[in-house]
């Protein structure tokens, strides 16, 4: 195989930044998420907290979320390169491989329309606050958003490794991509993402204010999809 000069290698090249961008994307978001929201809780987390949001948060969100977006692109790259070889949508490959790139894109979707714009108003407040400056009352509502948006796709990314990985290799789903599995997976989908859009303090979203149950849901999504492929394919 031609690294440079053939289909097969161009398409090992786009899975190459596939894995190096969605590492770098989901290893950051796990951060925020396992580590830094946590820290940010403790006493000594919350007096860092201003410096750090200054310092640190612009840095690792520079990372997130070009890491997101090279991630979706390569990734759109394989779906192509696979539906020009003629491997059709009613394939079980493009149906696990679909069902992942689905809850990646909205994943990509909260990245780049809802965090990073609230995390602008929060870091732009933590300037203003450090330069003396009076505080902006939107930043906390701004930070909740955020906040619950990331959790969502922590939810999310679970399910979505599942299935990408699946593809190639787990055999299930034999059957054809069939109309009314993917009606139930886009009504899933929309209810995990309104969810986590519709502002934070729900009662719906309690699981998510932890990090063990951020977890545990993750899993139940990706048992419910599975076992709806099961049922509808």
């Amino acid at each position: 195989m031609e690294l440079f000069t053939t289909l097969d290698g161009y398409t090992f090249l786009l899975r190459w930044i596939h894995f190096l961008a969605g590492i770098t994307w989901i290893g950051v978001l796990y951060y925020f998420n396992f580590i830094q929201t946590p820290f940010f809780g403790s006493e000594l987390g919350g007096s860092a907290k201003g410096a750090m949001t200054r310092g640190l948060v612009p840095n690792a969100l520079w990372w997130f979320r070009w890491g997101a977006m090279f991630t979706l692109l390569s990734g759109l790259g394989i779906i192509l390169i696979r539906l020009h070889q003629g491997v059709g949508l009613g394939d079980p490959y493009m149906t696990k491989i679909l069902t992942g790139a689905l809850m990646g894109t909205l994943m990509w979707f909260n990245v780049w329309f809802i965090i990073w714009p609230a995390q602008k108003i929060v870091i732009a407040n933590a300037e203003t606050v450090a330069g003396g400056g009076e505080p902006n009352p939107a930043a906390a509502a701004a930070g909740g958003r955020a906040g619950m948006a990331s959790r969502t796709n922590t939810l999310f990314s679970i399910p979505m490794l599942f299935f990408m990985g699946a593809a190639s290799h787990l055999a299930v789903y034999e059957g054809a991509n069939d109309t009314m599995y993917w009606i139930g997976m886009l009504i899933i989908a929309a209810a995990v993402e309104t969810n986590g859009l519709i502002g934070p303090g729900k009662p719906s979203q309690k699981m998510l204010t932890t990090v063990s149950g951020t977890i545990h849901a993750g899993l139940g999504l990706t048992a419910l999809v599975y076992i709806w492929g099961l049922i509808s394919l």
